[in-house]
Protein backbone atom coordinates (compact mmCIF):
# COMPACT_ATOMS: atom_id res chain seq x y z
CA UNK A 1 0.00 0.00 0.00
CA UNK A 2 1.33 3.26 -0.83
CA UNK A 3 1.94 5.79 1.53
CA UNK A 4 -0.41 8.47 -0.25
CA UNK A 5 -3.11 6.24 -0.07
CA UNK A 6 -2.74 4.67 3.43
CA UNK A 7 -3.49 8.58 4.07
CA UNK A 8 -6.37 8.35 2.01
CA UNK A 9 -7.76 6.07 3.98
CA UNK A 10 -6.76 7.18 7.32
CA UNK A 11 -8.82 10.46 6.24
CA UNK A 12 -11.93 8.05 5.35
CA UNK A 13 -11.89 6.93 9.23
CA UNK A 14 -11.46 9.95 10.84
CA UNK A 15 -14.02 10.49 13.38
CA UNK A 16 -17.36 11.61 12.90
CA UNK A 17 -16.58 11.61 9.22
CA UNK A 18 -15.32 15.60 9.50
CA UNK A 19 -11.91 16.63 8.23
CA UNK A 20 -10.12 19.59 8.39
CA UNK A 21 -9.26 21.03 4.89
CA UNK A 22 -5.51 20.68 5.80
CA UNK A 23 -5.88 17.50 6.19
CA UNK A 24 -6.78 16.24 2.46
CA UNK A 25 -4.21 14.06 0.65
CA UNK A 26 -1.79 15.30 -0.91
CA UNK A 27 -1.21 14.23 -4.75
CA UNK A 28 2.74 14.35 -3.87
CA UNK A 29 3.38 12.04 -1.29
CA UNK A 30 7.69 11.65 -2.18
CA UNK A 31 7.89 15.56 -1.87
CA UNK A 32 10.63 16.70 0.23
CA UNK A 33 9.64 18.66 3.51
CA UNK A 34 10.36 22.22 3.16
CA UNK A 35 12.41 23.22 6.08
CA UNK A 36 11.06 26.08 8.41
CA UNK A 37 13.80 28.53 7.01
CA UNK A 38 13.13 27.65 3.03
CA UNK A 39 9.51 28.25 3.99
CA UNK A 40 9.79 31.48 5.64
CA UNK A 41 12.13 32.14 2.10
CA UNK A 42 9.08 30.98 -0.20
CA UNK A 43 6.97 33.71 1.60
CA UNK A 44 9.07 36.23 0.98
CA UNK A 45 9.79 34.96 -2.52
CA UNK A 46 5.67 34.61 -3.79
CA UNK A 47 4.56 37.65 -1.80
CA UNK A 48 3.13 40.25 -3.98
CA UNK A 49 5.12 42.83 -4.75
CA UNK A 50 4.66 46.73 -4.27
CA UNK A 51 6.99 48.20 -6.43
CA UNK A 52 6.10 48.57 -10.21
CA UNK A 53 8.77 50.38 -11.30
CA UNK A 54 10.88 47.78 -12.77
CA UNK A 55 10.18 43.53 -13.25
CA UNK A 56 10.87 41.55 -10.42
CA UNK A 57 13.05 39.18 -10.35
CA UNK A 58 12.75 36.18 -12.21
CA UNK A 59 9.35 37.49 -13.72
CA UNK A 60 10.49 36.64 -17.35
CA UNK A 61 10.91 33.06 -16.36
CA UNK A 62 6.35 32.14 -16.02
CA UNK A 63 7.72 28.42 -15.61
CA UNK A 64 11.13 28.77 -13.81
CA UNK A 65 13.96 26.52 -15.31
CA UNK A 66 10.58 25.17 -17.00
CA UNK A 67 10.43 28.49 -19.35
CA UNK A 68 10.87 28.19 -23.42
CA UNK A 69 11.50 30.86 -25.02
CA UNK A 70 8.49 32.96 -26.39
CA UNK A 71 9.17 32.54 -29.93
CA UNK A 72 9.11 28.76 -29.57
CA UNK A 73 5.31 29.55 -29.54
CA UNK A 74 5.13 30.51 -33.17
CA UNK A 75 3.80 26.81 -33.71
CA UNK A 76 1.49 26.40 -30.69
CA UNK A 77 2.37 25.34 -27.60
CA UNK A 78 4.35 21.81 -28.44
CA UNK A 79 7.47 22.21 -27.15
CA UNK A 80 8.95 20.33 -24.10
CA UNK A 81 9.76 22.54 -20.65
CA UNK A 82 13.12 23.88 -20.90
CA UNK A 83 14.43 21.82 -18.32
CA UNK A 84 13.43 18.20 -19.09
CA UNK A 85 16.85 16.04 -20.22
CA UNK A 86 17.27 14.25 -23.31
CA UNK A 87 15.99 10.57 -22.26
CA UNK A 88 13.28 12.26 -20.84
CA UNK A 89 12.73 14.21 -23.58
CA UNK A 90 12.09 10.48 -25.65
CA UNK A 91 8.99 10.12 -23.80
CA UNK A 92 7.76 13.37 -24.21
CA UNK A 93 7.59 12.59 -27.64
CA UNK A 94 6.37 8.83 -27.16
CA UNK A 95 3.31 10.94 -25.09
CA UNK A 96 2.68 13.39 -28.11
CA UNK A 97 2.29 10.56 -30.50
CA UNK A 98 -0.53 9.30 -27.93
CA UNK A 99 -1.74 12.41 -28.00
CA UNK A 100 -2.01 12.91 -31.42
CA UNK A 101 -3.09 9.05 -31.87
CA UNK A 102 -6.72 8.40 -34.27
CA UNK A 103 -8.57 5.90 -32.53
CA UNK A 104 -10.25 3.86 -34.56
CA UNK A 105 -13.64 1.55 -33.47
CA UNK A 106 -13.80 -2.16 -32.52
CA UNK A 107 -12.94 -4.42 -33.69
CA UNK A 108 -9.77 -3.73 -35.88
CA UNK A 109 -7.12 -5.15 -36.90
CA UNK A 110 -5.10 -2.02 -35.28
CA UNK A 111 -5.34 -3.38 -31.79
CA UNK A 112 -3.20 -0.61 -30.13
CA UNK A 113 -5.57 2.49 -31.02
CA UNK A 114 -9.19 0.47 -30.95
CA UNK A 115 -11.91 1.37 -28.70
CA UNK A 116 -13.51 4.07 -30.36
CA UNK A 117 -16.73 5.81 -28.66
CA UNK A 118 -19.19 3.79 -29.60
CA UNK A 119 -20.01 7.82 -28.89
CA UNK A 120 -17.50 10.47 -28.70
CA UNK A 121 -16.47 14.01 -28.98
CA UNK A 122 -13.45 13.88 -30.78
CA UNK A 123 -11.03 10.55 -32.45
CA UNK A 124 -8.02 11.58 -30.74
CA UNK A 125 -6.41 14.42 -27.93
CA UNK A 126 -5.25 16.81 -30.18
CA UNK A 127 -8.77 17.87 -32.16
CA UNK A 128 -9.63 19.10 -29.18
CA UNK A 129 -6.37 20.76 -28.37
CA UNK A 130 -5.22 22.46 -31.36
CA UNK A 131 -1.72 23.70 -31.40
CA UNK A 132 -2.07 22.81 -27.34
CA UNK A 133 -3.84 26.00 -27.46
CA UNK A 134 -7.44 27.04 -26.59
CA UNK A 135 -11.04 25.98 -28.15
CA UNK A 136 -13.61 28.06 -29.50
CA UNK A 137 -16.60 28.26 -29.88
CA UNK A 138 -18.25 27.33 -33.48
CA UNK A 139 -18.43 30.40 -35.87
CA UNK A 140 -21.39 29.44 -37.65
CA UNK A 141 -24.25 26.86 -37.38
CA UNK A 142 -22.15 24.45 -39.21
CA UNK A 143 -18.72 25.03 -38.24
CA UNK A 144 -17.03 22.44 -36.07
CA UNK A 145 -17.55 21.52 -32.36
CA UNK A 146 -14.68 19.59 -31.69
CA UNK A 147 -13.05 22.09 -29.73
CA UNK A 148 -15.87 22.72 -27.52
CA UNK A 149 -18.41 19.96 -25.44
CA UNK A 150 -21.74 20.70 -24.04
CA UNK A 151 -21.64 19.16 -20.35
CA UNK A 152 -24.89 18.02 -19.02
CA UNK A 153 -26.03 17.87 -15.42
CA UNK A 154 -29.73 17.22 -13.63
CA UNK A 155 -29.61 19.11 -10.24
CA UNK A 156 -30.21 16.41 -7.59
CA UNK A 157 -30.03 16.65 -3.33
CA UNK A 158 -26.91 18.00 -1.72
CA UNK A 159 -25.45 15.47 0.75
CA UNK A 160 -22.06 15.14 2.51
CA UNK A 161 -21.45 11.36 2.59
CA UNK A 162 -17.58 11.62 2.80
CA UNK A 163 -17.99 14.88 5.46
CA UNK A 164 -16.60 17.13 2.88
CA UNK A 165 -17.81 16.21 -0.53
CA UNK A 166 -21.61 17.91 -1.69
CA UNK A 167 -21.17 15.03 -4.40
CA UNK A 168 -24.39 14.71 -5.32
CA UNK A 169 -25.30 18.16 -5.97
CA UNK A 170 -25.72 17.05 -9.65
CA UNK A 171 -26.13 13.47 -11.52
CA UNK A 172 -25.95 13.30 -15.49
CA UNK A 173 -29.29 13.49 -17.73
CA UNK A 174 -30.92 10.01 -17.36
CA UNK A 175 -30.69 9.47 -20.89
CA UNK A 176 -27.73 11.20 -22.36
CA UNK A 177 -25.16 11.20 -19.34
CA UNK A 178 -22.71 13.95 -18.86
CA UNK A 179 -21.91 15.19 -22.25
CA UNK A 180 -23.85 15.61 -25.12
CA UNK A 181 -21.84 13.03 -27.83
CA UNK A 182 -22.13 14.76 -31.52
CA UNK A 183 -20.51 12.25 -32.85
CA UNK A 184 -20.54 7.89 -33.41
CA UNK A 185 -18.99 4.78 -35.14
CA UNK A 186 -20.88 3.59 -37.82
CA UNK A 187 -24.16 2.57 -37.22
CA UNK A 188 -24.71 4.36 -33.77
CA UNK A 189 -26.02 7.36 -34.26
CA UNK A 190 -24.92 10.49 -32.63
CA UNK A 191 -26.75 11.85 -29.34
CA UNK A 192 -27.99 15.02 -31.03
CA UNK A 193 -26.12 18.79 -31.18
CA UNK A 194 -26.44 21.94 -29.74
CA UNK A 195 -26.80 25.63 -30.97
CA UNK A 196 -25.85 29.29 -30.21
CA UNK A 197 -27.61 32.46 -30.24
CA UNK A 198 -25.84 35.19 -29.22
CA UNK A 199 -27.77 38.56 -27.87
CA UNK A 200 -25.48 41.61 -27.99
CA UNK A 201 -25.04 44.10 -24.67
CA UNK A 202 -23.90 47.18 -24.86
CA UNK A 203 -21.57 48.84 -21.44
CA UNK A 204 -20.74 51.82 -21.27
CA UNK A 205 -16.78 52.93 -20.36
CA UNK A 206 -15.39 55.78 -19.38
CA UNK A 207 -14.56 58.59 -20.94
CA UNK A 208 -17.26 57.75 -24.30
CA UNK A 209 -16.09 54.73 -24.81
CA UNK A 210 -18.30 51.86 -25.35
CA UNK A 211 -17.59 47.63 -25.62
CA UNK A 212 -20.16 45.35 -27.10
CA UNK A 213 -20.47 41.57 -24.96
CA UNK A 214 -22.04 38.75 -26.68
CA UNK A 215 -24.43 37.13 -24.37
CA UNK A 216 -25.13 33.22 -25.22
CA UNK A 217 -28.27 31.25 -25.17
CA UNK A 218 -27.52 26.84 -25.50
CA UNK A 219 -30.35 24.67 -27.13
CA UNK A 220 -30.28 21.07 -28.31
CA UNK A 221 -31.67 19.61 -31.34
CA UNK A 222 -31.38 16.24 -33.34
CA UNK A 223 -31.82 14.52 -29.88
CA UNK A 224 -31.95 10.67 -31.03
CA UNK A 225 -32.11 8.99 -27.82
CA UNK A 226 -35.85 10.59 -26.76
CA UNK A 227 -36.32 13.37 -24.42
CA UNK A 228 -33.40 14.91 -22.05
CA UNK A 229 -34.17 15.34 -18.54
CA UNK A 230 -37.32 18.48 -17.87
CA UNK A 231 -34.58 20.20 -15.50
CA UNK A 232 -31.55 19.19 -17.42
CA UNK A 233 -28.75 22.21 -16.87
CA UNK A 234 -26.48 22.65 -20.00
CA UNK A 235 -22.72 23.89 -19.43
CA UNK A 236 -20.10 24.23 -22.45
CA UNK A 237 -17.06 24.17 -22.18
CA UNK A 238 -13.98 25.29 -24.56
CA UNK A 239 -10.75 23.16 -24.93
CA UNK A 240 -8.34 24.82 -22.13
CA UNK A 241 -4.86 25.48 -22.89
CA UNK A 242 -2.12 22.85 -22.06
CA UNK A 243 0.27 24.85 -20.92
CA UNK A 244 2.08 24.15 -17.19
CA UNK A 245 -0.34 21.42 -16.51
CA UNK A 246 2.53 19.64 -14.47
CA UNK A 247 3.78 22.40 -12.81
CA UNK A 248 -0.12 22.93 -10.78
CA UNK A 249 -0.12 19.88 -10.16
CA UNK A 250 3.12 20.13 -8.55
CA UNK A 251 2.28 23.49 -6.20
CA UNK A 252 1.93 21.88 -2.80
CA UNK A 253 -2.14 21.50 -1.44
CA UNK A 254 -1.56 23.35 1.60
CA UNK A 255 -0.01 26.90 -0.31
CA UNK A 256 -3.58 26.30 -2.15
CA UNK A 257 -5.83 26.19 0.84
CA UNK A 258 -3.82 28.86 2.38
CA UNK A 259 -5.43 31.31 -0.12
CA UNK A 260 -8.90 30.13 0.49
CA UNK A 261 -11.25 32.57 2.22
CA UNK A 262 -14.99 30.72 2.26
CA UNK A 263 -16.45 33.10 4.73
CA UNK A 264 -14.41 36.39 3.38
CA UNK A 265 -13.58 36.90 6.84
CA UNK A 266 -10.79 39.28 5.75
CA UNK A 267 -14.33 41.80 4.56
CA UNK A 268 -12.12 42.20 1.23
CA UNK A 269 -15.71 40.83 -0.66
CA UNK A 270 -12.91 37.55 -2.51
CA UNK A 271 -14.21 34.23 -0.65
CA UNK A 272 -12.92 31.49 -2.99
CA UNK A 273 -13.58 28.29 -2.21
CA UNK A 274 -11.70 24.78 -1.90
CA UNK A 275 -13.25 22.56 -4.61
CA UNK A 276 -12.89 18.98 -2.52
CA UNK A 277 -13.22 15.99 -5.35
CA UNK A 278 -12.95 12.40 -5.14
CA UNK A 279 -9.83 10.66 -6.48
CA UNK A 280 -10.70 7.61 -8.37
CA UNK A 281 -7.22 6.78 -8.40
CA UNK A 282 -6.36 6.89 -4.58
CA UNK A 283 -10.30 6.60 -3.27
CA UNK A 284 -10.49 9.46 -0.94
CA UNK A 285 -11.17 12.97 -1.05
CA UNK A 286 -8.45 15.64 -2.64
CA UNK A 287 -8.19 19.23 -3.62
CA UNK A 288 -9.74 19.57 -6.82
CA UNK A 289 -7.18 21.41 -9.36
CA UNK A 290 -8.46 20.98 -12.98
CA UNK A 291 -11.17 21.90 -15.10
CA UNK A 292 -13.17 24.63 -15.90
CA UNK A 293 -14.61 24.06 -12.42
CA UNK A 294 -11.65 22.28 -10.66
CA UNK A 295 -13.25 19.30 -11.43
CA UNK A 296 -10.63 16.47 -11.09
CA UNK A 297 -7.82 16.12 -8.51
CA UNK A 298 -4.88 15.25 -10.33
CA UNK A 299 -3.65 15.79 -13.93
CA UNK A 300 -3.46 11.64 -14.59
CA UNK A 301 -7.20 11.80 -13.59
CA UNK A 302 -8.11 14.43 -16.08
CA UNK A 303 -6.45 12.93 -18.91
CA UNK A 304 -7.73 9.48 -18.01
CA UNK A 305 -11.40 11.61 -17.64
CA UNK A 306 -10.50 13.10 -21.06
CA UNK A 307 -10.00 10.24 -22.52
CA UNK A 308 -13.21 8.13 -21.02
CA UNK A 309 -15.37 11.48 -21.85
CA UNK A 310 -14.50 13.07 -25.26
CA UNK A 311 -13.11 9.77 -27.00
CA UNK A 312 -14.94 6.75 -25.17
CA UNK A 313 -11.74 5.36 -24.36
CA UNK A 314 -11.85 2.98 -20.95
CA UNK A 315 -8.87 3.08 -18.53
CA UNK A 316 -8.06 1.63 -14.88
CA UNK A 317 -9.36 4.61 -13.57
CA UNK A 318 -12.78 4.61 -16.22
CA UNK A 319 -13.29 1.11 -16.65
CA UNK A 320 -16.51 1.46 -18.47
CA UNK A 321 -15.59 0.54 -22.56
CA UNK A 322 -18.92 2.07 -23.94
CA UNK A 323 -17.92 5.53 -22.02
CA UNK A 324 -20.96 8.11 -21.35
CA UNK A 325 -23.62 5.80 -22.48
CA UNK A 326 -26.59 5.59 -19.98
CA UNK A 327 -28.47 2.46 -18.98
CA UNK A 328 -31.04 3.21 -21.53
CA UNK A 329 -28.39 3.58 -24.96
CA UNK A 330 -28.48 -0.86 -24.88
CA UNK A 331 -26.91 -0.75 -28.74
CA UNK A 332 -24.17 1.63 -27.46
CA UNK A 333 -23.32 -1.01 -23.76
CA UNK A 334 -23.18 -4.13 -25.79
CA UNK A 335 -20.87 -2.76 -28.95
CA UNK A 336 -17.59 -3.98 -28.98
CA UNK A 337 -14.83 -1.71 -27.30
CA UNK A 338 -11.24 -2.25 -27.03
CA UNK A 339 -9.97 -3.80 -24.20
CA UNK A 340 -7.45 -6.22 -24.82
CA UNK A 341 -4.86 -8.53 -21.87
CA UNK A 342 -2.04 -6.47 -23.01
CA UNK A 343 -3.69 -2.87 -22.41
CA UNK A 344 -4.80 -4.26 -18.62
CA UNK A 345 -8.05 -5.19 -19.70
CA UNK A 346 -8.89 -1.72 -20.68
CA UNK A 347 -8.47 0.88 -24.17
CA UNK A 348 -5.76 2.62 -23.14
CA UNK A 349 -3.43 0.58 -20.49
CA UNK A 350 -1.80 2.57 -17.74
CA UNK A 351 1.66 2.61 -19.78
CA UNK A 352 -0.30 4.75 -22.40
CA UNK A 353 -2.13 6.50 -19.77
CA UNK A 354 1.01 7.37 -18.44
CA UNK A 355 2.89 8.78 -21.32
CA UNK A 356 0.11 10.79 -22.21
CA UNK A 357 0.10 12.53 -18.58
CA UNK A 358 3.66 13.23 -18.85
CA UNK A 359 3.24 14.78 -22.41
CA UNK A 360 1.01 16.82 -20.33
CA UNK A 361 2.65 17.36 -17.66
CA UNK A 362 5.50 18.66 -19.98
CA UNK A 363 4.60 21.04 -21.92
CA UNK A 364 6.71 24.01 -22.03
CA UNK A 365 5.63 27.67 -20.80
CA UNK A 366 6.57 30.67 -22.87
CA UNK A 367 8.26 33.06 -21.43
CA UNK A 368 6.74 36.41 -20.69
CA UNK A 369 7.32 39.45 -22.96
CA UNK A 370 7.86 43.19 -22.76
CA UNK A 371 8.11 43.01 -18.69
CA UNK A 372 10.08 46.30 -18.95
CA UNK A 373 7.72 48.45 -21.10
CA UNK A 374 6.55 51.50 -19.38
CA UNK A 375 2.92 50.71 -20.47
CA UNK A 376 3.77 46.82 -19.15
CA UNK A 377 4.65 48.21 -16.26
CA UNK A 378 1.81 50.76 -15.56
CA UNK A 379 -1.11 48.08 -16.20
CA UNK A 380 0.97 45.88 -13.67
CA UNK A 381 0.19 48.50 -11.48
CA UNK A 382 -3.51 48.58 -12.29
CA UNK A 383 -4.09 45.21 -12.15
CA UNK A 384 -2.76 44.56 -8.07
CA UNK A 385 -4.22 48.12 -7.21
CA UNK A 386 -7.48 46.68 -8.91
CA UNK A 387 -7.47 44.12 -6.93
CA UNK A 388 -7.23 40.84 -9.52
CA UNK A 389 -4.38 39.24 -7.44
CA UNK A 390 -7.32 38.29 -5.33
CA UNK A 391 -8.12 35.49 -7.17
CA UNK A 392 -5.38 35.58 -9.87
CA UNK A 393 -2.19 34.54 -7.60
CA UNK A 394 0.66 35.73 -9.38
CA UNK A 395 2.82 32.91 -7.54
CA UNK A 396 4.17 29.96 -6.27
CA UNK A 397 6.94 27.35 -5.62
CA UNK A 398 6.37 23.69 -6.45
CA UNK A 399 7.21 20.93 -4.40
CA UNK A 400 10.57 19.38 -4.63
CA UNK A 401 9.94 16.42 -6.44
CA UNK A 402 12.94 13.84 -6.57
CA UNK A 403 10.79 11.75 -9.18
CA UNK A 404 9.85 15.05 -11.55
CA UNK A 405 12.51 17.15 -12.11
CA UNK A 406 11.33 19.67 -14.14
CA UNK A 407 8.52 20.31 -12.15
CA UNK A 408 10.83 20.56 -8.94
CA UNK A 409 11.36 23.20 -6.63
CA UNK A 410 10.02 26.05 -9.50
CA UNK A 411 8.72 29.73 -8.69
CA UNK A 412 6.04 29.85 -11.27
CA UNK A 413 3.44 32.54 -12.58
CA UNK A 414 0.27 31.02 -13.35
CA UNK A 415 -2.00 33.60 -11.85
CA UNK A 416 -4.37 31.60 -10.59
CA UNK A 417 -5.61 30.48 -6.96
CA UNK A 418 -7.11 27.12 -8.59
CA UNK A 419 -9.81 28.00 -5.84
CA UNK A 420 -13.70 28.37 -6.59
CA UNK A 421 -15.07 31.87 -6.87
CA UNK A 422 -18.85 32.80 -7.46
CA UNK A 423 -19.07 34.71 -10.56
CA UNK A 424 -22.23 36.18 -10.70
CA UNK A 425 -25.13 35.49 -12.75
CA UNK A 426 -24.04 36.45 -16.31
CA UNK A 427 -21.34 33.95 -15.94
CA UNK A 428 -23.78 31.20 -14.16
CA UNK A 429 -24.16 28.00 -15.92
CA UNK A 430 -26.68 26.75 -13.04
CA UNK A 431 -24.72 23.76 -13.04
CA UNK A 432 -23.22 22.03 -9.74
CA UNK A 433 -20.16 19.89 -9.94
CA UNK A 434 -18.90 18.63 -6.96
CA UNK A 435 -18.58 21.51 -4.35
CA UNK A 436 -19.13 23.64 -7.24
CA UNK A 437 -22.41 25.72 -7.58
CA UNK A 438 -23.82 27.10 -10.33
CA UNK A 439 -22.19 30.47 -10.40
CA UNK A 440 -18.45 28.93 -9.36
CA UNK A 441 -15.26 28.64 -11.57
CA UNK A 442 -12.04 27.64 -10.80
CA UNK A 443 -10.00 31.05 -11.37
CA UNK A 444 -8.26 30.44 -14.72
CA UNK A 445 -4.19 30.60 -15.11
CA UNK A 446 -3.54 33.80 -17.05
CA UNK A 447 0.21 32.88 -18.40
CA UNK A 448 0.42 32.36 -21.86
CA UNK A 449 -3.08 34.14 -22.56
CA UNK A 450 -1.52 37.20 -24.30
CA UNK A 451 -0.31 34.31 -27.10
CA UNK A 452 -4.14 32.96 -27.67
CA UNK A 453 -4.22 34.68 -30.93
CA UNK A 454 -0.52 33.28 -32.46
CA UNK A 455 -1.10 30.22 -31.46
CA UNK A 456 -4.82 29.49 -31.27
CA UNK A 457 -5.91 31.61 -34.50
CA UNK A 458 -8.26 33.39 -32.37
CA UNK A 459 -8.66 36.04 -29.39
CA UNK A 460 -12.05 33.55 -27.71
CA UNK A 461 -12.08 33.69 -23.83
CA UNK A 462 -13.63 32.45 -20.48
CA UNK A 463 -15.20 28.64 -20.54
CA UNK A 464 -17.74 28.76 -23.23
CA UNK A 465 -15.58 31.37 -25.59
CA UNK A 466 -18.29 34.09 -25.52
CA UNK A 467 -15.78 36.58 -24.93
CA UNK A 468 -13.74 37.60 -28.31
CA UNK A 469 -10.97 39.94 -26.36
CA UNK A 470 -9.33 40.26 -23.10
CA UNK A 471 -11.61 43.14 -22.18
CA UNK A 472 -14.66 41.69 -23.14
CA UNK A 473 -13.84 39.04 -21.08
CA UNK A 474 -12.54 41.11 -17.63
CA UNK A 475 -16.29 42.87 -18.52
CA UNK A 476 -18.24 39.40 -17.63
CA UNK A 477 -16.43 39.14 -14.16
CA UNK A 478 -18.97 39.98 -11.78
CA UNK A 479 -20.26 38.12 -8.47
CA UNK A 480 -16.69 38.40 -5.97
CA UNK A 481 -15.19 40.56 -8.90
CA UNK A 482 -18.02 43.30 -9.26
CA UNK A 483 -16.34 45.86 -7.75
CA UNK A 484 -12.77 44.82 -9.84
CA UNK A 485 -14.90 45.17 -12.72
CA UNK A 486 -16.80 48.31 -11.75
CA UNK A 487 -13.34 49.78 -11.67
CA UNK A 488 -12.06 48.89 -15.03
CA UNK A 489 -15.50 50.49 -16.40
CA UNK A 490 -14.97 53.45 -14.23
CA UNK A 491 -10.76 54.16 -14.45
CA UNK A 492 -9.02 56.39 -17.44
CA UNK A 493 -8.80 54.59 -20.41
CA UNK A 494 -5.13 55.18 -20.23
CA UNK A 495 -5.19 52.79 -17.10
CA UNK A 496 -8.04 50.30 -18.68
CA UNK A 497 -5.10 49.97 -22.23
CA UNK A 498 -2.37 49.93 -19.92
CA UNK A 499 -3.78 46.55 -17.74
CA UNK A 500 -4.88 45.18 -21.20
CA UNK A 501 -1.37 45.55 -22.45
CA UNK A 502 -0.21 43.66 -19.55
CA UNK A 503 -2.02 40.58 -19.80
CA UNK A 504 -1.32 40.20 -23.14
CA UNK A 505 2.50 40.22 -22.24
CA UNK A 506 1.91 36.88 -19.65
Amino acid sequence: MTHRFAAALALLAAPALVFAADRLADPHPTAVPRTAAEAARIAAVTAPTTEFGKPEAFETNSAGAATIPARAAARGFLQPAGNIDFDRRLEFELGNAMFEKLWVSSPSSTLASDGLGPLFNARSCRRCHVANGRGHPPLSGDDSRVSMVMRLAVPAPQTTALGILDDQAARPDPTYGAQLQDLGIAGMPAEGRFDIAYEEIRVPLSEGEEAWLRNPTYSLRELNYGDAHPDLRLSPRIAQQMIGLGLLDAIPTADILANADPDDSNGDGISGRAQIVQSHEYGAPMLGRFGHKAGQPTLRQQVAAAFHGDIGISSTLFSEGYGDCMPGQTRCRIAPDGSTEHHDNREIGDIGLDLTTFYAATIGVPARRDVGDAEVLRGKAVFYETGCISCHTPKFVTHRLPDQPEQSFQLIWPYTDLLLHDMGPGLADNSPEGRANGQEWRTPPLWGIGLTAQVSGHSFFLHDGRARSLLEAVLWHGGEAEAQKTRVIEMPKADRDALIRFLESL
